[in-house]
C-alpha cells in the first residue's frame, strides 16, 4: 500500500497500473496533476503476511488540491498474484 501510495505521489502510472490485479487492472490510468498527496495513515490491516494469499489495507490518504485539502478512506483489498503483492479493489464497508 505505501509503494502505491508513493506512486500515486509521484504520478507513476506505470507502477500502479503494475502493481494493480490483472482482472481489475484498467487499460489505462489518467493522474490528475492538480492533486497533491500530503501524507498516508494506515488505519487497520488484514493477513498480507508471507502465510497469506490475500489482504486489507485500511488507509486514509490526505490530498491538497486547488489549495483545499481532502482526504481519501478505503479499505483495499490485496491478493498474491505470480508472488507479488498487488491491488485488487476497495472493499464495500464491512466486508469482502
Amino acid at each position: 500500500m505505501r509503494s502505491r501510495y508513493s506512486a500515486f505521489a509521484m504520478n507513476d502510472a506505470a507502477y500502479l497500473l503494475t502493481s494493480w490485479h490483472s482482472s481489475t487492472r484498467p487499460a489505462r490510468l489518467d493522474l490528475d496533476p492538480g492533486l497533491r498527496w500530503t501524507s498516508l495513515e494506515i488505519v487497520d490491516t488484514t493477513g498480507g503476511t508471507a502465510f497469506n494469499t490475500d489482504g486489507t489495507v485500511e488507509f486514509i490518504a490526505h490530498y491538497r488540491e486547488a489549495g483545499h485539502p481532502g482526504l481519501l478512506r478505503e479499505n483495499s483489498f490485496f491478493v498474491r498474484e505470480d508472488g507479488n503483492w498487488v491491488y485488487v479493489r476497495a472493499l464495500p464497508s464491512g466486508g469482502k
